[in-house]
């Protein structure tokens, strides 16, 4: 039986086809690329100044995004909407990976076990609002996103060597792709712990949120320093006090 090819009927259904085949942004991402660019358009005008311009193109741009279903920047990432909703934690290499060290004056077991129970996390880590353990491997967590918007996802440890790392990555349907991993290394003959940091997520709106983000004076690396230098302070005292005049202070 001979193959026939059929033309397409006119430029407007070769256009949809072209438009279907850009789109590689999540639909969850989608929506949130809009309501991120609505409320960073409406700051940015509300400013009236050449900051508060910058701000609002870069909403019109978010708005754009979310509503095109096309990111220029994870087009050339490769990535395309169907791997962003099935991938465990973050695919490959893409995303923002940061990477922080300190040293604590507590032993690695005893370091491990409070990073051990997740519930802990948020007690020094800004950002978290609240970890729920639902299993030994699994926990549900609520972190403050942009413009007021809580994030959630459900995690689960792929990795766990007692008193000495622990790793974890989103599951599928996770509103942040992320995924981290936390070593420690004896110190100073074992009475200290050397805590190494490692974090890779997609932010809500993509690299385009991360941008969002510095702008606004809240990189990755300031986040983790400052945290970790809360939980220095946590582990060490047993209380968390204010980081401001610089957290590198607390870094060591």
């Amino acid at each position: 039986m001979p193959l026939t090819v059929q033309p397409f009927a006119d430029s407007k259904e070769l256009d949809g086809v072209r438009a279907a085949l850009s789109i590689n942004v999540p639909q969850a991402e989608r929506i949130g690329s809009v309501a991120a660019g609505a409320g960073l358009l409406l700051y940015g005008l509300s400013r009236r100044s050449i900051p508060g311009l910058l701000v609002g193109v870069l909403g019109g741009a978010l708005i754009r995004r979310g509503a095109t279903g096309h990111c220029g920047v994870y087009e050339k990432m490769g990535a395309n909407s169907r791997q962003l909703n099935t991938e465990h934690g973050v695919p490959g290499n893409k995303g923002i990976k940061v990477v922080k060290t300190i040293t604590v004056e507590r032993p690695p077991q005893e370091v491990y076990r409070y990073w051990r129970k997740f519930e802990n996390l948020a007690r020094f880590m800004h950002h978290v609002k609240s970890v729920r353990e639902l299993d030994a491997k699994r926990s549900e967590w609520v972190v403050k996103g942009p413009l007021g918007h809580d994030v959630e996802w459900t995690a689960q440890i792929i990795s766990d060597q007692e008193g000495q790392m622990i790793s974890w990555e989103s599951l599928p349907g996770a509103e942040v792709q992320n995924a981290g991993s936390v070593w420690f290394e004896p110190a100073k003959g074992g009475s200290s712990t050397e805590v190494k940091v490692s974090l890779q997520y997609l932010p809500p709106a993509g690299v385009v949120g991360a941008t969002v983000a510095k702008l606004f004076g809240e990189s990755p690396e300031q986040q983790l320093e400052e945290d970790l230098a809360r939980f220095k302070v946590l582990i060490e005292r047993g209380q968390v006090e204010a980081v401001s005049a610089g957290p590198a202070a607390a870094m060591s």
